[in-house]
């Protein structure tokens, strides 16, 4: 396993009785990133995570974290923080007490790191975690996670329940930590908008397979929007991988793959790039059989999928 991935999997899958949450996944994630997973529900995000951060075993393949520790083992544990969503902290106890369940459970405890946090945001120590704001506790979650000193973040739906305002606030603060510590942070998040501003990673999971994945500019860059006739569809959709294909009287929508570079079609036809969100709904539409699995860590082909 490459010594600079954060998450590195090879034909994972993990079952629940007779239902895959994951299948066939084959990714890896490079270290130094802020990644977004995002996928609907039930596409495999939070196994992905709990597999990750070692809180279950895959039912197949194989997954190492950090340059090829094992999920789970005492050497990844000391270096992964994890917050799932809605994060289970006792909501009877005060945050001061939260602190000190972290200092004796972890290792690389930085308790001059959490307070810091905390009291900057003006959150009460002596406040009891369940009568405190979403937005507060989610600082919380976040104060114990990064206290860690941890060399990978991973965050399961952090900004689901929060408000414009403490999505913002919460974002700030993961940012300036990866800016101060260089810590890698692995998100799954449903707010498709908000990604452009905070991520520079790109997973798409579909039906529990990896739609596309790779660095944000790139996969920009590596797509185009083309609109042409109707007639001519069917010969520019034979030459390039299409993503989507809109078809609606005379005139055409197809966006396709160019790997960075302007498609080669007549001047009949129209082409432009795509923004962030305009790309991840286009794979999200992709039905869960169009996603073969590719190189590691790169965007893999696709077969043209006609849509309404």
């Amino acid at each position: 396993m490459a010594a600079d991935t954060v998450i590195d999997c090879a034909g994972l899958g993990k079952r629940y009785r007779r239902s895959w949450a994951l299948r066939d996944c084959r990714l890896a994630v490079p270290a130094g990133h802020v990644v977004a997973l995002v996928g609907p529900n039930g596409a495999g995000k939070t196994t992905l995570l709990s597999l990750a951060a070692g809180l279950a075993l895959p039912s197949e393949g194989a997954l190492t974290v950090l340059g090829g520790q094992p999920p789970g083992s005492p050497r990844a544990l000391d270096r992964i923080g994890f917050v799932a969503q809605n994060a289970a902290l006792y909501p009877g106890l005060p945050v001061r007490d939260l602190l000190a369940m972290g200092r004796h459970l972890n290792r690389r405890w930085d308790e001059a790191r959490a307070l810091a946090h905390l009291e900057g945001l003006g959150i009460p120590l002596e406040r009891r975690y369940g009568r405190l704001s979403g937005g507060q506790q989610a600082q919380v979650s976040l104060a114990l996670a990064l206290a860690k000193r941890p060399e990978l973040l991973l965050l399961d739906e952090p900004l689901a329940a929060l408000d414009p305002l403490a999505r913002h606030d919460f974002m700030a603060v993961l940012l300036t930590a990866v800016a101060e510590d260089g810590v890698s942070v692995v998100f799954s998040s449903h707010a498709v908008n908000e990604l452009e501003q905070s991520c520079d990673y790109l997973v798409v999971l579909g039906g529990g397979r990896v739609q596309v994945a790779g660095e944000v500019d790139d996969l920009l860059a590596g797509h185009r929007m083309l609109t042409g006739p109707t007639a001519e569809a069917d010969r520019v959709a034979g030459q390039l991988p299409v993503v989507r294909d809109r078809r609606a009287g005379v005139q055409s929508h197809l966006l396709v793959r160019t790997g960075g570079a302007d498609a080669p079609v007549s001047g009949s036809w129209r082409q432009q790039r795509v923004g962030l969100t305009e790309l991840v709904l286009s794979y999200l539409r992709q039905p869960a059989a169009s996603a073969l699995p590719g190189p590691r860590g790169a965007v893999p082909p696709n077969e043209k999928v006609a849509l309404p």
